[in-house]
């Protein structure tokens, strides 16, 4: 008898199977960011494995008709399914244009001394794009040179984009040796699982292999295949500005651009703890994150309440 839809956990009224709630998390989980998941995709982000797909289609629709879950125009949401399709479809017009425009500042990137590899994150990744988003890339650098590379791109966006985040935001670093993610939660596995790459696939690659571990939320995860790669060709001027930096000179420069954006950065967000400011902005040789509101710690605690006011609503548990 197979145990996903026969286990249910002590103590529930009404009682609900484990993949019913790892169907429910899932939904709960997007549900955040106002984003309806279709059938595939509810599939591909199950923590559940090794699920039939005859079994995940009748789980479905038991929630459906206990509505637990809602659907609509193939989407499927928790709540206000018809809204946040809405939502959805208006947002994935949006992105249509926004990936364009993406690729076309990863190109320039890659043009940039030390960077290795680019990727979209963000809003973006995931296929939407609300219209006030910005357009977040993920960035690889050569080791030893992450603060350099750096300093040089957002000297650019102040420089040449008036300061403008909207299609040029920078807000994570990593070099090519230290590809694996500290931070694994429900949030950072969605988010590398979601990358995009658009310079460097085989680097792209690499960093998915250094985070086998986003397997333990998404076991049938993916990756992507590289269709919005730009084409890898010869770039004149950054061997030679590599060249120029590459000796004591530029690891000198490197160092003295991490010092000076670290006293910025410690004098700007003073009202932040040690913990907090490192957990924020993650400031090393071989990483940098400017996440300095704290996404990834208000997206954690809203999923838990949701949870709880799901359960609540429900009379029921997603333990």
């Amino acid at each position: 008898m197979n145990t996903f839809l026969t286990e249910t956990l002590p103590g529930i009224n009404p009682p609900v199977g484990i993949l019913e709630s790892s169907i429910l998390r899932t939904l709960l989980y997007f549900d955040i960011f106002h984003h309806p998941l279709t059938a595939g995709e509810i599939r591909q982000y199950l923590r559940e494995n090794n699920v039939e797909e005859e079994q995940f289609r009748e789980t479905l629709k038991s929630l459906q008709h206990r509505r637990l879950v809602l659907s609509g125009q193939d989407f499927y949401a928790v709540r206000q399914v018809d809204l946040l399709v809405q939502k959805r479809t208006e947002g994935e017009r949006r992105a249509s244009k926004a990936m364009q425009t993406a690729r076309k500042y990863s190109a320039m990137m890659a043009a940039f001394p030390f960077v290795r590899g680019v990727c979209i994150s963000g809003s973006l990744s995931k296929g939407t794009m609300d219209t006030d988003a910005d357009i977040d890339y993920f960035i690889m650098t050569e080791p030893g040179r992450l603060w350099l590379a750096r300093t040089l791109l957002v000297a650019f966006k102040k420089i040449f984009l008036l300061n403008s985040r909207k299609y040029f935001c920078v807000n994570y670093f990593i070099t090519s040796d230290n590809l694996c993610i500290p931070d694994q939660n429900i949030f950072t596995a969605t988010e590398t699982a979601t990358l995009i790459p658009t310079y460097n696939l085989p680097l792209y690659e690499a960093f998915l292999r250094d985070n086998e571990w986003i397997r333990e939320y998404y076991p049938h995860f993916s990756r992507n295949n590289g269709d919005w790669c730009i084409a890898d060709k010869k770039r004149p001027v950054k061997k030679s500005l590599e060249h120029m930096l590459g000796g004591g000179f530029g690891k000198k420069l490197d160092s003295l651009c991490l010092r000076i954006t670290l006293k910025y950065w410690k004098q700007k967000f003073h009202a932040l703890d040690s913990s907090e400011f490192e957990h924020r902005l993650r400031s090393r040789k071989n990483v940098s994150k400017h996440h300095p509101q704290g996404f990834q710690d208000k997206v954690l605690n809203a999923y838990e309440v949701r949870i709880q006011k799901f359960e609540d609503q429900h009379s029921l548990s997603l333990s």
